[in-house]
């Protein structure tokens, strides 16, 4: 388990150790053992979210949050995702400048939980040129603010290479997580690192990222992936896409993107009753999160490129085409690398692990991709007009006329306990956070 009541005895500490198990699963989910070289960040600050917290000022606990919460990681390079902006280069806020409700809403909850971000300027899609449409995109079928959300995402996409970072996060500015983000990416990192290492070599053709960074990864979160998706609206594990599902359970191809880092009994995953997704939830024990290999992620909330995986997406969706939205182009890089697995791994079997020929186009394009599951960011909708909850969509009506205005009284989050939005006056006091659920 990763969550545990506080108590102050050596026996239940023990316990918890010996209790706390991340597993690999493989497709006919038997858990395959991954030495834990990792402790449970949360075990020192959770119990009953809804009735307690260490965030008061009398407890005299750590916070599990905000700039003096550094980690409690092994090996302790995984603590750098407790640093000012949570073990990437740099963290990137897309958004309009004239939101300033969403700005002053995320400024606040970044400093809180403590981290720092810089504004990317969001982008109005009518203000963007005909000679400027990447080639496939038929703009009168395309939404304009589609299109404005697709130049957003790649004018942050663009400093990761201008500013040759080794990565960053890159998430929209409606976004919320739990007041404990860090602590939950302590768990992200060393389930990033474990799927991706236990990958054979037949799906990295062009080579492995890590195979020249030294015993310490560059990234706290490991070295080989392109994108890590944080936050999305769901998302099915790969083996359940239609392309996967036919293919024998002892495929190689298969066996390989069904590798899972599942994390048990976490404290920050909602009861089975209030988290949402694609995945069946209540085919698993409650409160269980994945590392996995991702499939097909709906929206783009939050996600991580490295600078291999941001010059792959400017690329593949702005120098050479666009095929739809944002979000499904960005998606597709993830399921068409992972719907080729099975091929490789035959070409691998043939003695041509670097397809040689061509037969399968063009590898080094592919994308490697993790997901989190349930993810830990997620689209907040704030009290207010429910209108203002979308820049892309006309939320709570159809037609192009301006609706009018339809309150909602509080706040909310999917699949966040202690909602950072939420609890920004209990952050700013000092006082108990509370939980949604």
């Amino acid at each position: 388990m990763i969550a545990v009541r506080p108590r102050p005895v050596v026996g239940i500490l023990i316990a918890v150790l010996i209790l706390t198990s991340f597993y690999l699963l493989h497709p006919n989910r038997s858990a395959l053992r991954v030495p834990s070289r990792f402790s449970a960040p949360f075990s020192a600050f959770s119990g009953s979210p809804a009735a307690d917290s260490s965030s008061s000022k009398s407890s005299g606990a750590e916070k599990p949050y905000g700039r003096d919460y550094h980690g409690h990681s092994t090996p302790d390079d995984i603590n750098r995702v407790t640093n000012g902006t949570l073990g990437f280069g740099k963290v990137f806020v897309v958004g309009l400048p004239e939101r300033t409700d969403k700005r002053d809403a995320i400024s606040l909850s970044t400093a809180l939980t403590g981290f720092d971000i810089e504004w990317v300027d969001g982008v109005r899609g009518e203000t963007i040129p005909d000679k400027a449409v990447p080639f496939g995109i038929d703009r009168k079928k395309l939404m304009e603010t589609n299109l404005g959300s697709w130049r957003g995402h790649m004018n942050a996409i663009r400093r990761v290479v201008e500013q040759n970072l080794d990565a960053a996060l890159i998430m929209e500015d409606d976004m919320d997580w739990d007041v404990r983000l860090k602590p939950q990416l302590e768990i992200v990192a060393a389930g990033a690192r474990a799927v991706m290492s236990n990958l054979p070599d037949t799906y990295f053709p062009t080579g492995r990222a890590s195979s020249s960074a030294g015993p310490i990864p560059i990234s706290p979160y490991g070295d080989d992936w392109d994108i890590l998706w944080l936050g999305h609206c769901g998302e099915p594990f790969p083996e359940e896409l239609p392309e996967n599902k036919e293919l024998p359970d002892d495929d190689p191809g298969k066996v390989a993107m069904t590798r899972r880092y599942t994390i048990l009994n976490d404290a920050t995953v909602p009861p089975l009753d209030h988290v949402t997704g694609i995945v069946d939830f209540k085919a698993h024990p409650e409160r269980t999160r994945w590392v996995h290999i991702t499939a097909a992620p709906i929206c783009t909330f939050a996600y991580a490129v490295s600078n291999r995986g941001a010059r792959k997406i400017l690329y593949d969706l702005s120098v050479d085409r666009l095929s739809g939205p944002f979000d499904n182009a960005l998606a597709w890089l993830c399921r068409r690398a992972v719907g080729g697995w099975s091929q490789l791994a035959a070409l691998s079997a043939a003695g041509d692990p670097q397809d040689r020929e061509g037969k399968l186009g063009d590898r080094g394009l592919d994308a490697k991709c993790l997901s989190v599951t349930p993810p830990v960011f997620f689209h907040h909708k704030a009290k207010g007009n429910i209108h203002a909850d979308s820049d892309i969509q006309n939320v709570g009506g159809e037609g192009e006329e301006e609706q009018p205005p339809v309150i909602r009284e509080k706040g909310s989050t999917e699949n966040v306990m202690w909602s950072a939005r939420l609890n920004i006056l209990n952050m700013i006091q000092g006082t108990a956070m509370k939980s949604q659920w």
